[in-house]
C-alpha cells in the first residue's frame, strides 16, 4: 500500500490549523512540509518557528523537505521543531553522506530529492544509506506546475537501482500528482505521492485524499 502525503505548502497559510485538522481526520500517512530559501529555489515559504508552533496539532509523521542551500545547518533545528523526516537536495549537499549521516544522529529517516535534471544514476555510491528518494516530478519552488512525463521513466530507473542494491528506500514523487498520473506512478515503482494543490484546491479534499490513497494500478489493455 502506498502513502500518501497532503503538501502544507498548497494550504491556506491564514487557517493552518483548520487545514492540518483536515489532514489528521483523512487518511494521509504523512504531512509534507515544504522549507524554501529564496536562493536554491526563487521562492520562500515558512521554516521551523512555524513547524513548532504547528506540530502540536499534527498526528501525522511530519515530513520536512529542505529546497535550501547548506541544508546541514538546520538539520538540527528541523528534528528539534518536530520532523520525522528530513530530505535534502542532491543538488545543494557537497558532502551528502555526512548530512544523511547527521540527519539519521538527530533521529530522523533521512532523505534525498533530485531536481528534474539530475539522473538517478548520480544515486548509485549512496542509495543505501538513504530512506527516502524524492523525485521532483515539477520544477522545485512553486506549487501548480504541470507534471513533467519523463518522470514515469525516472522512477523506473530509481525503483530497479534499488532493488539491485538491495536499498531500503522508499520512492516519493514531489509535484503535479493527481488522480491522472497516480497510477502510472505506483506501477512504475512510487511508494509515497505528495498532493498539494491537487488536494487543497479540490472542493472535498478528505475525499481527494482518499481517492489518492485507493488508486489502482492501470488495467493492462
Amino acid at each position: 500500500m502506498h502513502f500518501i502525503a497532503p503538501s502544507l505548502l498548497a494550504a491556506d497559510f491564514t487557517n493552518l490549523q483548520r487545514d492540518v485538522t483536515m489532514v489528521n481526520q483523512s487518511e494521509a500517512d504523512w504531512l509534507h512540509f515544504d522549507v524554501m530559501d529564496g536562493v536554491f529555489v526563487p521562492n520562500i515559504s515558512f521554516g521551523f518557528p512555524i513547524l513548532e508552533a504547528i506540530r502540536p496539532y499534527i498526528q501525522k509523521p511530519i515530513d520536512v523537505h529542505l529546497m535550501i542551500t547548506q541544508p546541514e545547518r538546520y538539520i538540527e533545528s528541523f528534528a528539534q521543531a518536530g520532523a520525522d523526516h528530513i530530505t535534502v537536495h542532491y543538488e545543494a549537499s557537497t558532502h551528502l553522506h555526512r548530512t544523511l549521516q547527521q540527519i539519521q544522529a538527530a533521529g530522523c529517516q533521512a532523505g534525498i530529492a533530485l531536481n528534474p535534471h539530475t539522473p538517478v544514476h548520480l544515486l548509485e555510491e549512496i542509495i543505501t544509506e538513504a530512506d527516502i528518494i524524492l523525485i521532483m516530478s515539477v520544477n522545485p519552488g512553486f506549487g501548480g506546475q504541470k507534471f513533467i512525463q519523463r518522470t514515469y521513466e525516472k522512477v523506473a530507473h530509481l525503483k530497479d537501482l534499488i532493488l539491485r542494491r538491495n536499498a531500503k528506500a522508499v520512492i516519493e514523487i514531489d509535484g503535479g500528482v493527481n488522480l491522472e498520473n497516480a497510477p502510472y506512478l505506483l506501477s512504475a515503482g512510487a511508494d509515497v505521492l505528495v498532493a498539494g494543490n491537487f488536494v487543497f484546491s479540490s472542493s472535498d479534499p478528505i475525499a481527494t485524499i482518499h481517492k489518492l490513497k485507493h488508486a489502482s494500478l492501470p488495467k493492462i489493455v
